[in-house]
């Protein structure tokens, strides 16, 4: 079994529930979906990116794709006690459940095990792999802001599987966010449960937030007649200009 992947390393997680919490990123290459304010390329790069210690920006390059066990090994070699968790990340990891069934028993252990970062489409994959993964970070992608088709009844039955574990949700937001999209993603969480929900404002090129303090309060404050935990949370990482 083989993945093309475009990097490994250790740094902290810079979006949604879990920000500032230090993780060893695995991240996958390409994506099902192709969302407007993606920054993440879509190819399956030649080579992907290995850090050979921790925040050492010591770079190697290997040649894609890649087999579980060195994915595993390189994993290893950025792994020190104290991590939080592995981040399963891309693109789309899920387009790898076959990999991943591999790959996660092999995985360094860290204090919270394995996070799943995805985007909320492919229910049947996460089903597979869901008994191998601690905790879910899911997107819901808003049509009006992600460029994308409605996939409300695919993200439905993707957040049933994965409330059976730690989960989140994150929605990405701008100021052309409308209330009613908004609250038809509100509805579809709550009729699954009282899930932890992050409103994320894109970030534009150069830095800037897509979306206003009052509009992000707007949201918030709506979004709380739904849900208990709503949280307005920005990509850190890219203000720290990390990895």
């Amino acid at each position: 079994m083989l993945a093309f992947l475009r990097e490994v390393f250790s740094s902290v997680q810079g979006e949604g529930l879990y920000v500032g919490q230090r993780q060893i990123f695995i991240r996958f290459a390409g994506c099902n979906l192709k969302c407007a304010y993606c920054d993440t390329p879509l190819d399956r790069p030649p080579a992907c990116r290995v850090e050979l210690t921790p925040g050492g920006k010591d770079y190697i390059f290997l040649p894609n794709p890649l087999t579980p066990a060195l994915v595993a090994e390189m994993a290893a070699r950025v792994s020190f006690p104290g991590h939080h968790s592995v981040s399963l990340t891309g693109g789309e990891p899920l387009l790898y459940d076959e990999f991943l069934l591999e790959l996660i028993p092999l995985l360094p252990g860290c204090r919270r095990g394995v996070y799943l970062e995805t985007n909320g489409s492919l229910p049947r994959e996460l089903a597979r792999v869901i008994h191998l993964v601690e905790i879910v970070a899911m997107d819901i992608k808003l049509p009006e802001v992600a460029g994308v088709p409605p996939l409300w009844e695919v993200h439905r039955e993707f957040l049933q599987v994965a409330a059976q574990k730690k989960v989140f949700v994150k929605i990405v937001v701008d100021d052309r966010t409308s209330l009613g999209e908004l609250e038809e993603a509100l509805l579809l969480v709550r009729g699954v449960g009282d899930i932890p929900l992050v409103i994320q404002p894109a970030t534009l090129p150069g830095g800037n937030l897509a979306a206003g303090p009052e509009r992000l309060h707007v949201f918030q404050r709506h979004a709380l007649r739904f849900l208990s935990d709503v949280r307005v949370v920005p990509q850190v990482h890219r203000m720290l200009n990390c990895l």
